[in-house]
């Protein structure tokens, strides 16, 4: 911010900063009513419609997973984290978490599941870079007992 600027200036500028933020973020991270219709069109392209959430939604008490689901009840909750990610990483997320709706465990036939996704191992590598940065010195330590699948779900 210039030096010659009157607080007044500053106030002004950064609020139109903010404004300017907030309008990307909301380009970059779809509503949840369309997380939901993005869901159900995965859930038919590559599940065959088997996965039907009754909930597909944001929430910002993720800090070490991306993802998490509660096939009981039918409901997704993705990490805020997820937000200005390219769309691919998050139609990955939310496609492990429809499978999570028909197979609770990560035994060889949930990846198997997952992996009808074209993009599934890319995206696991772009999700496992971010979280590995995440703990670079200097960041802090990485939360104890993780692991790739617990980043996602546990």
């Amino acid at each position: 911010m210039p030096a010659t600027f009157s607080r007044a200036e500053e106030e002004r500028w950064v609020d139109r900063m903010l404004d300017r933020l907030q309008a990307r973020d909301v380009r970059r991270r779809p509503g949840d009513a369309a997380l939901h219709d993005r869901a159900l069109e995965l859930a038919d392209r590559y599940l065959g419609g088997l996965a039907r959430p009754a909930s597909v939604r944001w929430v910002d008490n993720q800090n070490t997973r991306w993802g998490s689901c509660t096939p009981d009840t039918g409901a997704i909750r993705l990490s805020n984290r997820l937000s200005g990610m390219p769309a691919w990483v998050v139609d990955y997320v939310l496609l492990h978490e429809l499978v999570h709706l028909i197979i609770p465990n990560h035994g060889p036939e949930f990846w198997a599941m997952v992996r009808r996704y074209p993009k599934a191992e890319r995206a696991r590598g772009y999700l496992e870079g971010v979280s590995a940065a995440s703990r670079l010195p200097g960041d802090g330590p990485a939360p104890a007992g993780e692991d790739e699948d617990d980043v996602l779900d546990g």
